[in-house]
Parts: structure tokens; sequence; C-alpha cells
């Protein structure tokens, strides 16, 4: 009788064990499966702001992206030409296709695969465009922080960088119509149905008055025309306004330091000073 009562009892244990083993395995399975479904690999067109070093084998980069606005990704160092990611394609401002794992709980994505969306004809190669290109890159990744998608900024963006990029002349003032432009869209553009001739621009309240601010951040009649002027242009029209070199320099100035103003924590631009000693 004893040796069958220890023999049901070992046998008893046995299948408590086993389904305990069964059921932590499952809760296992189980919550690896929900984290595996998480992660979502999705493509996305995107364009490269900045790329930093992260270790010896990844870069990463910062995208302005239509799946998810802007966004940080890991990105592998190639190991061999066959390579599913190429290091060219993440250059300031190229617009690429990407297949990425976007983790939501995870500032930092991974891309699997990546290829040029729009290659370019002109601008990496000619020195004023590259500039250019260089310094509109630094200027987004400073100024558009949203993480959300916005389909009319992302259009925008897309088809001045190709605009430039096919344009042979008259692009002078294209850093210029373009700084002003892309302030529609972060909610900075001045109203200009305020504006009479003679008034000056107060840069802390972005908007034109007839009398001279009682704080030192405007400017004078004369130079807030100009920019007005730069105001009405566009990419097909700006070659029509004529600008010196000094008032092309100065206006630069302006808008960057009505930028500085209106966003918080906006440093001093790297590229600023290759775009002046080119343009100059």
């Amino acid at each position: 009788m004893h040796f069958f009562l220890v023999f049901f009892l070992h046998d008893y244990i046995q299948t408590i064990n086993l389904w305990l083993y069964s059921f932590f395995v499952a809760l296992f399975f189980k919550t690896k499966s929900k984290g595996r479904k998480s992660i979502m690999l999705q493509k996305t067109i995107g364009i490269v702001l900045h790329s930093i070093k992260y270790n010896d084998t990844s870069n990463i980069v910062d995208i302005y992206n239509e799946l998810s606005g802007r966004a940080s990704f890991l990105v592998k160092l190639p190991r061999s030409k066959k390579s599913a990611v190429k290091s060219v394609l993440f250059q300031p401002l190229s617009i690429i296709e990407l297949e990425a794992e976007f983790r939501p709980t995870s500032n930092l994505h991974r891309v699997k695969e990546a290829k040029s969306y729009y290659p370019f004809s002109s601008l990496p190669y000619n020195p004023y465009k590259s500039a250019i290109a260089l310094f509109i890159a630094e200027f987004l990744y400073r100024a558009v922080r949203e993480e959300a998608t916005n389909p009319p900024l992302f259009a925008y963006l897309v088809y001045s960088i190709q605009w430039l990029d096919e344009q042979e002349k008259g692009y002078a003032n294209f850093h210029l119509v373009f700084l002003m432009r892309l302030s529609r869209f972060l909610g900075l553009y001045p109203n200009l149905e305020d504006y009479h001739n003679g008034d000056y621009f107060d840069l802390l309240n972005a908007c034109f008055t007839a009398k001279k601010p009682f704080h030192n951040s405007f400017i004078k009649p004369e130079e807030a025309s100009r920019l007005v002027q730069i105001m009405r242009m566009n990419y097909d029209t700006m070659h029509l306004f004529a600008m010196s070199r000094v008032e092309r320099s100065r206006c630069l100035v302006i808008i960057i330091e009505y930028y500085r103003l209106h966003l918080p924590e906006f440093p001093a631009l790297k590229s600023l000073d290759v775009l002046k000693e080119l343009f100059d």
C-alpha cells in the first residue's frame, strides 16, 4: 500500500512539473511572438538629413521619411559589394527608398535594404549645388523635429531637391526662397497682408509694423522690403529678381536669425560659412 502511494505521488508531481513546463514554454513563445509582431518591416521614401558614426560597423542616420516624419535609423556599414545597403546612398539630401524595421518602443530603427529613389544628375558634382545641399540638410536637421507624418512638407522637400538638381542656372537665390517657403510648413510664415511700404519687420513677433519696435529684434524698412521681395518669389520666377551678393548674404543672415528666435535651441550652422565663401 505504501509503495503504491509513493508511486502515485511521484507520478502526480511529474505531471504537475510537465504541465508547468508546458505553460511557461507557451508563455515564452507567446511573448516572443508578440515582440516580433510589434516590429513592423515597412518600406518608405526618405530624405537624408544627417549621418554620424555609431561604432565600427554601423552609422546612425537621421532621415525625414514619408511614413513617419523624422526618424533615426541604424545603418550597417557594407562589408561587400553585394551588400543590400550602400554607404554612398546616405549623402546630404539624398532621396532614398528603404525597407526598415520600425520599432514602436524604440527611437532607433534598423535599415534592412536601401536604394536610390531619385538618382542625382548634378547636385553632388556641382560645388555650388553641393554647398546649398549641405546647408539645407543641416538646416532641416536642426529645424524639422516633428516625428509625425506630414505629406505636404515631404512633397515640398522632394520637389525642391529635384528642382535644384535639374536646374542648370538661375538658382543663386534658391536657399533664400526655400527657407522662406519652409516657414509656412512650420507655422512661422509672416502675414504679408499687413505690409505697407516703409514698414519695419518685427522678427520677434513675426509681423510688419509702421512703428519701430521697442526691442532690438527687428529690421529696418529697406531690408524689410527686400524680405517681402523674397516672400513673393518662387523657384520659377526668382531669377527675375536682381540681388547683389551682399544683399543675398544679408538676407540669409536675417532669415536664420528669424528662425533662431522662433525655434528653441537652434544652434549656429557649420555649413553656413562654406555657403557664404562660395557665393561671396
